[in-house]
């Protein structure tokens, strides 16, 4: 599962691809983690939102709630779950990325993986949002088996949409929007580096 990724285009380069407007400046890094700012297009708008929907735990020993848990993958077959049916059917986004990261590795010693689309400079991935009460508004990325190239990776993969099917995502009917989540059968570029997972900007 997608656990951080990379933005490098500028904010006025998102807007000018995606024909989308833009109320301020946006303060988002190029490496995405959990818990973190990120671009969103939601409602023709492009927006920072924090990536992954608060999880509230309770502490085992004290029973008091601990800090919220970003929950940033939303698997494709789950869309039905209370966490996220809601928000699947009323409130879809679309999130623009340039590339993706897997670890892989032994276990202490994962590295990361780098998975982009050759000849696309940015590309957009299925996601859904909603505002929380811990971080204002926030988004998930949507998940779905992998297959060709990404599958030699990792068992699951972003739902990349392609161009003519973003505006599909965003206003078809459930059911519809649904049929949208299958794994991306164009080419995939991987680069395997000896970067640490576990580092952090």
């Amino acid at each position: 599962m997608c656990n951080l990724y990379r933005m490098t285009k500028a904010q006025a380069e998102v807007v000018r691809i995606f024909g989308s407007a833009s109320r301020s400046a946006l303060n988002t890094a190029e490496e995405i983690y959990p818990g973190y700012p990120g671009m969103v297009i939601a409602e023709g708008e492009l927006r920072s939102m924090v990536w992954g929907f608060p999880l509230i735990l309770k502490s085992k020993k004290t029973g008091e709630p601990l800090k919220p848990k970003p929950v940033n993958n939303t698997r494709s077959d789950k869309l039905d779950s209370f966490m996220w049916r809601y928000s699947f059917a009323e409130r879809r986004c679309l999130i623009p990325v340039t590339a993706w990261a897997e670890a892989e590795g032994p276990s202490g010693s994962k590295t990361r993986t780098w998975l982009s689309l050759p000849g696309e400079d940015v590309f957009t991935v299925a996601g859904i949002w909603q505002r929380s009460d811990e971080w204002g508004e926030c988004y998930s990325m949507v998940m779905c088996d992998s297959v060709g190239p990404a599958s030699e990776v990792h068992s699951r993969m972003p739902v990349i949409l392609p161009a003519d099917r973003r505006g599909e995502w965003l206003d078809a009917k459930p059911e519809e929007a649904r049929a949208l989540c299958v794994g991306y059968e164009g080419a995939v570029e991987i680069a395997r580096t000896d970067q640490r997972w576990s580092r952090r900007r």
